[in-house]
């Protein structure tokens, strides 16, 4: 429908986000996206990308330098992480049980990669001795794995992986889109070369902001590259050249999703990373808990191997998903998900991140579905 006049307002409706992103956004980064833009180069602008950067290395577990938001979705990072590090006829390896590490598979054959892949039935892992049997086999130059899988709600240890391609000198992307801020990351301690995630679910921000971190290691290799990515937007060494001086300009970065990130990451830091995975962790283990008094089985049925913020169920069997998604959305303004890919209208994907990991909000949720069945 048109814009009839100039006086018309955007009033969207007020949501719970329980699915798996976006995520509530925290209230502080709301109210800093009030804030005056200012320019690209503007002093205070510019220190306050230095302080993101610094907030984004503490939750990466990291001390990366080149670590750095890109101004994308988090597909949008993990084609900068794919385009710069793996070379046209590159071996790339990649290990698939899920949609998101389909697509890292899907954009190294478009960037003309020879990619090789480890598979699994959707929602399980790799273990450390699967991971050595075909890393010495296939001898790949990189290895990409996905932590946290969306859509799945699997987590991938990479202690599991990243060794073994270390060994064998590959370089080791992460996929930890919805592991960040929710969840231990720890780049360094794992051994990551090069980690992407996004803005809009653990970190309870807006979308359009994506961290992205590279080791010291994998950008002295970056540097040493003797051809130009197949990219010009997501080519990271024209994007770094911004976040250091002499910030020379490559991109209109938006200030608001700064201002709403450096708030997030202040809340993190207030809060204390070890605290917030822990109330990750407890929202997560009491909606399961809840959830299977209520009749739902879980697809990944090792507790272990669950992301502790987004579980993803087998609604009972009397049970439509579709309709007890909009039943809910309907009575409570509840949004959760449904599957992806293989498993669309097969499974629901329920997220308790950020401001909503917590006793209560799991428990309303819990009384909702519980009310809706």
């Amino acid at each position: 429908m048109p814009i009839s006049t100039a006086a018309s307002r955007v009033v969207a409706p007020r949501r719970l986000l329980y699915g798996p992103g976006p995520s509530m956004v925290d209230p502080r980064a709301y109210q800093a996206m009030n804030q005056p833009v200012l320019g690209i180069r503007d002093a205070y602008f510019l220190q306050l990308v230095g302080e993101v950067r610094d907030g984004l290395r503490h939750v990466f577990g990291t001390s990366n330098h080149a670590t750095f938001p890109i101004p994308a979705s988090g597909s949008g990072a993990m084609e900068a992480a794919v385009a710069n590090f793996v070379m046209p006829g590159a071996k790339f390896a990649v290990f698939t049980a899920g949609l998101f590490a389909e697509r890292i598979a899907a954009m190294g054959r478009r960037h003309g990669a020879n990619v090789v892949r480890a598979d699994k039935a959707w929602g399980q892992i790799f273990s450390e001795d699967e991971a050595e049997e075909f890393i010495s086999r296939e001898k790949p130059d990189v290895v990409a794995f996905v932590q946290a899988e969306t859509s799945t709600g699997a987590y991938q240890s990479g202690r599991a992986i990243a060794p073994t391609a270390k060994r064998h000198g590959a370089l080791v992307i992460g996929d930890t889109v919805t592991s960040l801020g929710a969840m231990p990351v720890e780049l360094d301690e794992v051994g990551i070369d090069v980690a992407f995630s996004c803005a809009q679910k653990g970190l309870s921000c807006p979308a359009g902001l994506s961290p992205l971190s590279v080791s010291e290691r994998a950008w002295e290799w970056l540097a040493k590259r003797d051809s130009e990515p197949d990219t010009w937007y997501l080519d990271l060494r024209l994007l770094a050249r911004y976040f250091d001086p002499p910030h020379v300009y490559h991109h209109t970065p938006a200030p608001p999703l700064y201002y709403a990130m450096h708030q997030s990451l202040a809340a993190i830091l207030e809060e204390g990373l070890q605290e917030r995975w822990q109330r990750h962790r407890r929202a997560g283990e009491r909606l399961c808990a809840g959830l299977e008094r209520l009749g739902f089985t879980f697809l990944v049925e090792n507790p272990k191997h669950r992301l502790w913020h987004l579980t993803t169920v087998v609604p009972p069997a009397a049970v439509n998903e579709a309709d007890l998604r909009q039943r809910l959305l309907d009575r409570h303004d509840i949004e959760i998900a449904s599957g992806l890919g293989l498993l669309a209208g097969k499974i629901l994907r329920i997220g308790t991140m950020g401001p909503l990991a917590n006793d209560a909000d799991v428990d309303f949720l819990l009384e909702a579905i519980g009310g809706c069945l």
